[in-house]
């Protein structure tokens, strides 16, 4: 479709600071799709990648402890990265800009501060460690072998698929459909009449026990039950890749070595607020909205209520449990007791698939953020796809070098990782109400109650940032 650069009075393109990057180009916005299920997808990467330590052990370990009453805090979490990534996708949507790109246009800045904590955030490989460990649980062999195997994996996977994001996309849906039959089959043979009793009481007695548990855990399976930090950021990079309004007339990142690279502009499009344009826009809005709803959030609640249910058949009230990967070895112990040793081993080997795919979308979504902002903000010239594989092996190199050496998690990066989630979050929350304000047609900008949504993820994430800085800079300190 030809481009239009006079068909509103206002030229649209005016809104944007153009100061740092180049305004955007006037076009139209692309005819929403008629096969909607093609493009269906974004979500359950996000649902997939997502679908990690915390819904195998930190929502486990807490039924463990006190029962089914917290499950209620994981679908407020849900509901308010719902809004939260709704908002990423509705820059990414109307521009084919990445939202992290949008905050680039008020202060270059932005976007290396954000690769910079999801990147240190994402440094030291735990993710890679515990599918390892699970897989020792599961047919035994050297964790750190594994572990560095993994990452060898991963690097190939994303550095050598065609299409990067399709490779990701199909890795995550097996994930998800790993998953789904874990949960089916525990139904059937490890959920019993005792805990399906008990299930109503995720409506019936919801509670926050602090007392138990502690404020800043609580607080933090609240906050980032599904995602959180950097990955919601990435929502944006992933749709445009799937081709979401104006990501369709935007380049993928595909392997330097495999795929067909193309260049990409600095900057991105915006639509003229013409009857067509705005009646496409809904359509577009509307699909983006149920494919989140339907994909990111049903499926990450179901599956952290089924595994909550499970560790409550199995585990509820079982003493010298811990909040980390060794709780699966003993969840998955109680489970062969109850329905054979059989589905003990499958617990552990859809776990270690599950952490694995983990993996490779935690290397995805860091190493997509950081090529996204270096690209647009500091190399114009240079190649995405290019400085996005260098980011992957440079990740994947680091962590091989520290599992073969054996060293801890230093305490200096176990304080950043933990704390800067929460800082990201609070900080960008606030970020999309000014771009989603400032620079988008009125008709489209952010109002009502997805502003209150907004507020609402500034105080949660502000409130968890405090507490979680507080806590972990306590300890370095004591340390």
């Amino acid at each position: 479709m030809a481009d239009r650069n006079d068909a509103s009075p206002v030229s649209p393109e005016a809104a944007f600071p153009d100061k740092y990057i180049p305004r955007p180009q006037v076009r139209d916005l692309p005819e929403p799709p008629r096969d909607q299920w093609r493009l269906i997808g974004p979500g359950i990467v996000a649902a997939g990648v997502g679908l990690a330590s915390g819904e195998f052990i930190l929502f486990p370990y807490i039924t463990s402890q006190v029962g089914l009453t917290f499950v209620w805090a994981a679908l407020l979490g849900l509901v308010t990265q719902y809004f939260l990534n709704m908002e990423i996708e509705r820059y990414t949507l109307a521009t084919g800009e990445t939202a992290v790109t949008g905050f680039s246009r008020l202060w270059k800045h932005w976007g290396l501060v954000f690769a910079i904590m999801a990147y240190f955030a994402n440094l030291w490989p735990a993710w890679a460690t515990s599918s390892a460990t699970l897989i020792t649980y599961a047919i035994g062999g050297d964790k750190s072998l594994i572990a560095v195997g993994i990452l060898v994996l991963v690097a190939l996977i994303l550095t050598l698929a065609p299409a990067v994001y399709t490779a990701l996309e199909r890795a995550e849906m097996l994930k998800v459909a790993a998953i789904v039959l874990l949960i089916v089959i525990g139904c059937l043979f490890v959920i019993g009449a005792e805990s399906w009793q008990a299930l109503p009481t995720v409506v019936t007695e919801p509670g926050f026990p602090a007392a138990e548990l502690g404020f800043a855990v609580l607080m933090g399976a609240l906050a980032f039950a599904g995602a959180g930090g950097g990955q919601n950021l990435v929502q944006s990079n992933w749709i445009r890749d799937k081709g979401f309004g104006m990501g369709h007339y935007v380049p993928k990142i595909v392997s330097p070595l495999t795929g067909q690279s193309e260049a990409r502009g600095q900057a991105g499009f915006i639509f003229p607020a013409t009857e067509e344009n705005l009646g496409r826009w809904k359509a577009w809005w509307r699909f983006a909205n149920k494919e989140q709803l339907m994909t990111f959030v049903a499926i990450t609640f179901l599956s952290i209520m089924f595994m909550s249910l499970l560790a409550y058949g199995t585990v509820f009230g079982h003493p010298g449990l811990e909040n980390d990967v060794s709780f699966l070895r003993i969840e998955g112990e109680k489970m062969s007791e109850t329905a054979g040793g059989w589905f003990g081993y499958f617990f552990w080997v859809v776990g270690a698939f599950s952490l694995f795919a983990a993996a490779l979308g935690i290397v995805d979504y860091t190493s997509r953020l950081a090529a996204d902002v270096l690209k647009t903000s500091y190399f114009p010239d240079a190649s995405e796809s290019k400085i996005y594989a260098i980011l992957v092996w440079g990740l994947c190199i680091i962590g091989t070098v520290v599992i073969m050496a054996g060293m801890d998690q230093p305490l200096v990066l176990a304080t950043i990782a933990a704390c800067t989630g929460g800082v990201m979050m609070f900080i960008y929350s606030g970020l999309l109400i000014a771009i989603n304000r400032k620079m988008l047609p009125a008709q489209i900008r952010i109002s009502g109650v997805r502003l209150g949504a907004l507020i609402w993820s500034i105080v949660l994430f502000g409130v968890l940032a405090v507490l979680t800085v507080h806590q972990q800079v306590g300890e370095l300190l004591g340390g």
